[in-house]
């Protein structure tokens, strides 16, 4: 069941999930965690814990151009180093990409201090105009509904549930509620739950947001972190659009990355977004006026990120040994801990937000309740109550050691777990 939260809601931090969880555990002791010294672990956030690709440090020792302000589109070396990374990430999509093209790096990609804060004020530069509703699915990010609290537009929150595909399909709300839409986030591969959109389903989100003319946000910061295989992307689903006597073009799109989760560099604070010139402009004159900018340094370093693959594939392998590790920890439970991308787990639990509490009693380790990713639909149910999502960021052997006390505490070895 869709719910929406009305706009007088003016608190933006009524969504923060970490704020809840801090004061679910504010004032109780961790116990003795699997660590070698005890200490807890920390499985709350989607942080990389392990080392960025060395070639940062040499960027930023001859960098130049610190007492100079952010250019706001970047530099040449930039975006050309963003746009040839997007056509060899997506080679399906290259007719759109390159000189004269949708995205022509003498434009685009425009640089963002990370994805998060390009995704907040892509609400900021698109809410208006007669349009005040902001879709998202639920469970979902916290800063898509945040963004939309802070643009002055109703949160509309679209199932995103196993019956749903963990994706949300914004072709089953109303003519109505569509056509006051301003704009859409969609985050595939999705956090919490690790699913994909396949091309079908990107196509049938583009159609709907140009159908009634609200924007689609789309969020593939996890796009380089997978299985076995690569998740499409927005550009490769625009340009199967554009071959079946679709739109030539980006209209209607913006579409982000970031080398947070691909390099393990979240705090370098770089991204990028690319899409339709008139809303890549609105963004760029939104930033102008409130945003931080991206630094000529960090734009440097950034380029040497984004010309690098061989990185990427070694953070991939990473990743897939600690789901190795969690298979191994979580075999006795039935819990299938394979997501298709991302890093997280989304276990059903019962009650997630007791198994939090409990986890961090017993077993020093710290992980979000999935209700805190999630409101009430208009049943009175929270989709991601039953749930947990744990982030596996740590080296695969205190992946494994942490997941085997998860599994103790939580199941004790019975097989009642299922990932949703």
């Amino acid at each position: 069941m869709v719910a929406a939260v009305s706009s007088s809601r003016r608190d933006v931090q009524a969504f923060h999930p970490f704020l809840k969880l801090n004061r679910l555990l504010d004032g109780v002791a961790p116990g003795r965690s699997p660590a070698p010294d005890g200490a807890p672990i920390n499985l709350q956030v989607g942080e990389p814990q392990n080392d960025p690709p060395a070639l940062i440090d040499r960027a930023l020792t001859d960098a130049k151009g610190w007492q100079k302000y952010p250019p706001p589109r970047g530099t040449d070396a930039f975006r050309q180093a963003c746009t040839d990374w997007l056509a060899r990430r997506y080679p399906a999509a290259a007719g759109l990409i390159g000189p004269g093209r949708a995205v022509d790096p003498a434009r685009q990609p425009l640089p963002l201090p990370g994805t998060r804060e390009g995704l907040f004020f892509a609400a900021l530069s698109t809410v208006g105009g007669g349009r005040d509703v902001v879709l998202l699915a639920n469970p979902f990010y916290h800063v898509y509904a945040g963004a939309a609290l802070a643009a002055g537009a109703t949160p509309v929150f679209v199932p995103a549930t196993a019956a749903t595909g963990f994706m949300p399909d914004f072709a089953s709300l109303d003519a109505g509620t569509l056509d006051r839409t301003a704009l859409a986030f969609l985050n595939s591969p999705s956090n919490p739950q690790g699913a994909v959109a396949d091309t079908d389903k990107l196509v049938a989100a583009i159609r709907t947001a140009r159908a009634h003319g609200f924007v689609l946000a789309l969020d593939e910061c996890y796009t380089e972190i997978y299985d076995t295989t690569p998740p499409p992307g927005a550009l490769e689903a625009a340009a199967k659009l554009a071959g079946s006597a679709g739109t030539p073009d980006l209209s209607q799109l913006l579409i982000f990355h970031s080398l947070s989760k691909r390099s393990s560099a979240a705090g370098l604070r770089c991204g990028f977004a690319v899409g339709d010139p008139r809303l890549v402009d609105q963004l760029d004159a939104t930033l102008r006026v409130g945003g931080a900018g991206v630094s000529l340094p960090i734009l440097g370093a950034g380029a040497a990120l984004w010309r690098d693959d061989d990185h990427v594939e070694a953070n991939r392998a990473r990743y897939r040994a600690n789901f190795d590790a969690a298979e191994r920890a979580l075999a006795s439970t039935g819990a299938n801990v394979r997501p298709q991308a991302g890093f997280f787990l989304w276990l059903d639990v019962g009650d997630g937000e007791a198994a939090a509490k409990r986890l961090w009693q017993e077993a020093g380790l710290r992980v979000l309740p999935g209700a805190y990713m999630a409101v009430d639909d208009a049943d009175g149910n929270n989709p991601g109550a039953p749930y947990i999502r744990v982030a596996l960021v740590y080296e695969p052997e205190v992946t494994e050691r942490a997941l085997t006390r998860l599994g103790e505490v939580i199941w004790g070895g019975a097989p009642a777990a299922r990932l949703g």
